[in-house]
């Protein structure tokens, strides 16, 4: 009988400890024959279930077309591979190829007979639509690969909370872009053009629904400059959407004073899977955390204009190999995290994307107004 693990509840250590022929499995949606795959896969004793796809695909309720999701997929099974994982499959509905050749598994899936209701809703389009994006990659000994999701999904989540006459959250998309992956066993990267396609590729659907305010949001600073060049792509697309992102969270108007007044590290303590990161999962999911493995490492080369903390400073923009840096793929001081801190914070970041939802709100209704009294160029019939 086969026994299925969670990948991305692993640390990177246990990653690179695993049997290279330990079969991995990624599945688009969560509703899969868990029996019927372990037969496909020859009853091995253990098998890996990555985080799920959780969109995409016809049927799905959010469907882009087959070309742009399947660069995603094969990034993802790329980085398994690189890091010498020789089994390494997706697990699809029928009918769809996504051009993954013997990496593909094909099940009978619900989305087939019973599809997805639409993301989001057509009664929500007036809303702003949130996109959370996190990843699965390292964070030190001690936190799982799936930190970077569980944090921007509780956000996404709160923010909802907060505000559900004002936005609607996506599910949590569990990758991201890497471009250190291969320093530290276990990380992913789609690739920074097969992301920006995909994501251009949603935004474009979410358009044709008229869903005009979207919000993209990334628990994964890797994601960040290429989720720039979406939302600039997007707005040259669709002149009367308002598409947004953000650095991180936790870092604007609100963001940045709760952590100046609660941290307990000095700069450079934050700047992943440090002091931050740390206290979030203690308060999200304890159970994931292992304390006891912590190792602090603020030796960052730092000089006046590039220097490593959550809200990163500095003139420079530069990207040196991570292991420059960090011998554990920690840059900060987790051992002083607090659960306390983390509930703190993450409120923190849910008021700091709640008063975003509303400038949103209120940028696409000035614009609108002008754009509808013929303003400037919207005024030319020529």
């Amino acid at each position: 009988m086969t026994t299925f693990f969670d990948y991305a509840l692993l640390t990177w250590p246990e990653v690179a400890a695993l049997p290279r022929a330990t079969p991995l499995c990624l599945p688009l949606g969560e509703d899969i024959d868990l029996t019927r795959l372990a037969a496909t896969l020859g009853n091995p004793p253990r098998a890996g279930l990555l985080p799920s796809i959780p969109f995409g695909w016809r049927g799905s309720g959010l469907a882009v077309d087959d070309g742009r999701l399947g660069a995603v997929l094969r990034g993802l099974v790329d980085s398994l591979r690189d890091d010498g994982f020789g089994r390494v499959y997706v697990v699809t509905p029928q009918g769809a190829d996504f051009d993954l050749g013997a990496a593909r598994i094909a099940l009978p899936h619900p989305s087939h007979t019973h599809p997805a209701a639409l993301l989001p809703a057509d009664h929500d389009r007036d809303k702003v639509v949130l996109i959370p994006i996190g990843h699965t990659e390292q964070h030190g000994y001690h936190l799982p690969l799936r930190t970077d999701t569980v944090i921007i999904g509780a956000i996404a989540r709160g923010v909802v909370q907060r505000a559900p006459a004002q936005c609607v959250t996506l599910p949590a998309f569990p990758y991201g872009v890497s471009t250190h992956r291969a320093a530290f066993a276990g990380t992913l990267n789609v690739g920074g053009r097969a992301f920006e396609d995909f994501w251009l590729a949603v935004i474009d659907v979410l358009a044709g629904r008229g869903c005009d305010r979207i919000y993209l949001i990334s628990g994964h600073g890797g994601n960040c400059s290429f989720l720039v060049n979406v939302v600039k792509y997007a707005g040259e697309r669709h002149r009367r959407i308002f598409a947004a992102t953000a650095w991180l969270h936790t870092a604007g108007h609100r963001g940045a004073p709760a952590i100046a007044a609660q941290r307990r590290s000095a700069i450079g303590g934050m700047g992943h899977a440090g002091e931050l990161e740390t206290a979030m999962m203690l308060h999200l999911l304890p159970a994931a955390v292992h304390m006891e493995r912590v190792v602090d490492e603020t030796d960052f080369i730092a000089t006046p204009s590039y220097f490593m903390d959550w809200i990163e400073g500095g003139a420079l923009i530069a990207n040196p190999p991570w292991d420059d840096d960090t011998a554990t793929g920690a840059y900060g001081a987790g051992s002083v995290a607090t659960a306390e801190h983390g509930r703190v914070w993450l409120e923190a970041a849910i008021a700091e994307k709640v008063d975003h939802v509303a400038e949103i709100h209120e940028q696409h209704r000035r614009r609108e107004a002008r754009r509808n009294a013929d303003f400037g160029r919207w005024g030319a019939t020529t």
